[in-house]
């Protein structure tokens, strides 16, 4: 599995700012980071699976998930994309 260069970070201290400033309620700010952070996981996973994020489906989305969370729990937070 590919690690992002920054693997706890999916949303830059930059673009969390631009959110705060934007003219959005709390749940819309909300949102937008969850959709900010989203499409560059979507990135990563389209990248491990070997396919455009547009040909991404759903079921390779929950493999990937369940690839990585085994990976967590197996080596451990280090070794896993997603670190929670």
């Amino acid at each position: 599995m590919n690690q992002p260069q920054s693997p706890a970070q999916f949303l830059t201290l930059e673009e969390s700012a631009d959110v705060d400033k934007a003219l959005l309620t709390a749940p819309e700010k909300f949102l937008t980071r969850l959709t900010i952070s989203s499409l560059r996981l979507l990135t990563i996973i389209a990248q491990d699976v070997g396919v455009s994020m547009e040909e991404l489906s759903h079921q390779q989305v929950i493999e990937w998930f369940e690839k990585d969370g085994k990976i967590r729990r197996e080596q451990g937070e280090d070794a896993s994309v997603l670190k929670w």
